[in-house]
């Protein structure tokens, strides 16, 4: 039997050979080719942002055309991923019972934004999503294969 004391010892140990400090798994949804928007909440609409390179129940990353973005911008965005093995991505917490829903609308702070093959590759937290939602993109998002 180990005590805690050791297996937190040992996931240092790990920490320090793998060089992986990830809180959340990331899943590869780049060839699923899923589009992401821009979303202007006073308007309720969405323009094209780009597609989902892979993501995490705490960031994403999107390769888009947009030249415009910086590091340290705020986005607000809007997801939208498919059900997949009976299991959708977020909750509908709004109703007297919870609902399966497939979108989410929030707030991507941008970490980090660099080019590759001619378009931007924005990278960043998705910072205002409830632990409901998380906890229900963290599942869905286990069903998922894993990025490199």
């Amino acid at each position: 039997m180990t005590t805690l004391h050791q297996q937190d010892k040992s996931k240092q140990e790990v920490e320090k050979t793998t060089g992986e400090k990830r809180k959340h798994r990331r899943a590869d949804l780049e060839q699923q080719g899923l589009a992401v928007e821009r979303w202007e909440a006073g308007r309720r609409a969405g323009s094209p942002f780009g597609q989902i390179v892979d993501i995490s129940a705490g960031g994403v990353r999107i390769r888009t055309d947009q030249k415009n973005v910086r590091a340290d911008n705020q986005i607000c965005l809007r997801l939208e991923l498919p059900d997949y093995a009976g299991i959708s991505a977020f909750i509908d917490a709004s109703g007297p019972n919870l609902e399966p829903k497939r979108e989410w609308v929030g707030w991507l702070a941008v970490n980090r934004v660099q080019e590759v093959d001619g378009k931007q590759e924005v990278a960043g937290q998705l910072v205002d999503m409830d632990e409901m939602d998380r906890g229900m993109l963290g599942l869905y998002l286990s069903t998922q294969p894993m990025a490199a």
